[in-house]
């Protein structure tokens, strides 16, 4: 159905796709490519929130040479007047003849309708190409519209005996430059990075997403970076913690009963259900979700992380390993309370790498051992 210069191009876009991925949030980073007699006329992916998708990028510039060409686009063209017009009617006031798409948009706003709308104006439509690929490199925003909560991922830097922290606390570093700047670019690509009080009072964390990290990559403003998110059920964070400060946006979620009587209005908060001094981490995350959250890190002490995995709702597990021992005083990866081989947890590694002298492996949860 698809022919080789078809996945040549497609590939094209997501690799331009990829350029948007620290800005376009809470919208999608997609990808487009005009093709006319199997040359490039134009090209374009996702701007920040409020500015041209990239159909719309490609298609200026490739200007009058957009008739009568080819769109490959990653993700289904929106149909829909959202805080842009519909990118399916602006191909086809270009003229475009065909527009083969990576993958159909779950978006209930859109699901089929750009494409619906592009075959009744004419223009040839198929879609399928290169939808895996889509798929991983949309995970977030694609869980969001049919599951209603983001992703999860849980950044974990351990030693080579599994430990994150000596008994006193003290953790810097555990990990060298290059896993350090691979987190950087995780808490870049995330739309929240969530942590619990406890490590806030313990480590006095700032979570930012720092500028030096990047190069020449383009990263948007720091008011428009990770929502930094601190799961703290009675309001113990302090107002002057790091958390909280500078530009990069912060939120305590807190649950229903707890006492905001003295928290400043300049510090935003949301409520939701708890289970006694516990919170619900299905409520914290549908309440992201709720927030256009597409992906969130996990970047907290072994309680919290233990508590999301026991929920089920860790997708992935960031672990950066360093060759260090610290001992069986040390802090461990994660609180779980298993007592038996049939309740070990099943992982699923789907990438490894190294990263100066560290390794990172990502895995999938695949449920009990049982």
């Amino acid at each position: 159905m698809f022919s080789a210069q078809d996945h040549q191009f497609m590939g094209h876009a997501l690799r331009l796709a990829e350029r948007g991925k620290y800005w376009a949030r809470p919208n999608p980073h997609v990808g487009c490519v005009l093709v006319n007699d199997s040359a490039v006329v134009g090209e374009g992916f996702t701007q920040p929130a409020g500015d041209d998708h990239a159909e719309v990028v490609a298609l200026k510039a490739a200007g009058d040479a957009a008739r009568g060409s080819t769109a490959y686009v990653t993700l289904e063209p929106c149909a829909h007047v959202g805080r842009t017009p519909p990118c399916s009617q602006a191909l086809i006031s270009a003229g475009v003849a065909r527009v083969i798409v990576g993958l159909r948009d779950p978006n209930p706003q859109v699901d089929g309708g750009g494409m619906r709308d592009l075959s009744a104006a004419g223009i040839a439509v198929a879609e399928g190409l290169m939808g895996e690929q889509v798929e991983s490199q949309l995970a977030g925003f694609l869980m969001r519209q049919r599951r209603g909560r983001p992703r999860l991922r849980a950044k974990l830097a351990m030693s080579l005996d599994g430990r994150t922290a000596m008994a006193s606390g003290e953790s810097q570093w555990i990990t060298g430059p290059d896993a350090r700047l691979d987190v950087q670019k995780l808490r870049a690509e995330s739309c929240g990075i969530l942590t619990g009080v406890g490590t806030v009072l313990a480590d006095d964390c700032a979570l930012t997403v720092r500028d030096a990290s990047f190069g020449d990559e383009l990263l948007p403003p720091p008011a428009r970076r990770a929502l930094r998110v601190v799961a703290d059920t009675y309001l113990r964070t302090p107002f002057h913690a790091a958390v909280l400060q500078g530009e990069q946006p912060s939120l305590l979620i807190h649950a229903a009963d707890a006492n905001c009587d003295e928290i400043p209005s300049s510090i935003d908060r949301l409520a939701v259900p708890s289970a006694g001094a516990r919170l619900l981490p299905e409520e914290i995350m549908t309440a992201l979700g709720a927030m256009e959250c597409n992906e969130i890190l996990l970047e907290s002490g072994p309680r919290l992380a233990g508590t999301m995995l026991e929920s089920g709702l860790i997708d992935q597990l960031v672990v950066y390993m360093a060759p260090v021992l610290l001992g069986s005083r040390a802090r461990p990866l994660m609180e779980l309370p298993l007592d038996r081989m049939a309740e070990a947890y099943r992982l699923k590694l789907v990438d490894r790498r190294q990263l100066g002298v560290d390794h990172r492996f990502i895995f999938e949860p695949q449920g009990r051992a049982e």
